[in-house]
């Protein structure tokens, strides 16, 4: 086996903080005796997360046996994703910073799946994966991101089962989102449907779609980190490999 030197396009600064979270994890645990210390576990994650390695290929590159780095790397993707940002204190600070409305819009991780795994099968998307819902800002940045539902669960159903429409509609913050949206509720506008559209209702079509085109950044922003191009683990560790990212994406905004 051949082995190189790589770099990651990450700061010192995320790296860091993943190296607090966890050491302050294995403290709580009262875990001794490890393998790898916390900056080295940390790295590990890093480099799973941002580069979508495999984790035999974790387990070479960091002198390791693949169990040792499959549950290392999940022990620190789960107390990541703990901090991140829930979303009552999401929609609390929205309002507090009286944005004046948020984007809503579902996105499909990829996964290792059969054809005959129908639940996972997104007909919207033609392939087989795992359902997130992602709330973000007007100028596309991310706010929230959702637990894991299978790829055949239709977005507004998603929105429902996490309580998305109900929250936003107690917070009295008004929503732009898609036509997967439509019947969500007066505080969700969706574009208008069906054709030989009047121009008065192509035009609002246009704005929306203005308006909510930045919301495409916020799944963009997940998707820079190759893990979730295609997953190759449990398909019921997308939610907690999203929010993990969640947590050292605000990390690394910070830091810039």
């Amino acid at each position: 086996m051949l082995f190189y030197r790589a770099s990651l396009p990450l700061s010192r600064q995320t790296l860091t903080y993943a190296t607090g979270v966890i050491r302050r994890h294995r403290k709580t645990i009262g875990s001794k005796g490890r393998a790898l210390p916390p900056g080295t576990q940390a790295l590990m994650t890093l480099v799973y997360l941002r580069k979508g390695e495999t984790f035999a290929e974790l387990a070479a590159g960091f002198a390791v046996s693949t169990s040792t780095a499959w549950r290392y790397v999940n022990e620190a993707v789960d107390a990541l994703a703990a901090r991140s940002p829930k979303l009552d204190s999401v929609l609390r600070r929205a309002r507090a910073d009286r944005l004046p409305y948020l984007i809503l819009d579902g996105t499909l991780v990829a996964i290792d799946r059969l054809a005959a795994d129908r639940p996972f099968y997104s007909g919207k998307h033609h392939r087989h994966g795992m359902n997130l819902q992602v709330l973000s800002a007007p100028d596309g940045a991310l706010l929230w991101v959702s637990g894991e539902l299978r790829g055949a669960v239709h977005d507004l159903t998603a929105a429902r089962i996490w309580g998305l429409i109900r929250a936003l509609a107690a917070a009295g913050l008004l929503v732009l989102a898609d036509k997967a949206y439509q019947g969500a509720g007066e505080h969700i506008v969706t574009p208008y449907k069906g054709r030989g559209k009047p121009e008065s209702q192509k035009d609002a079509n246009r704005s929306h779609a203005r308006l909510r085109g930045p919301g495409e950044r916020a799944n963009a922003q997940l998707k820079t980190w190759k893990v979730l191009r295609r997953l190759r683990c449990c398909p019921f560790r997308t939610g907690r490999i999203a929010k993990a990212i969640h947590t050292l994406q605000l990390r690394e905004a910070a830091s810039c």
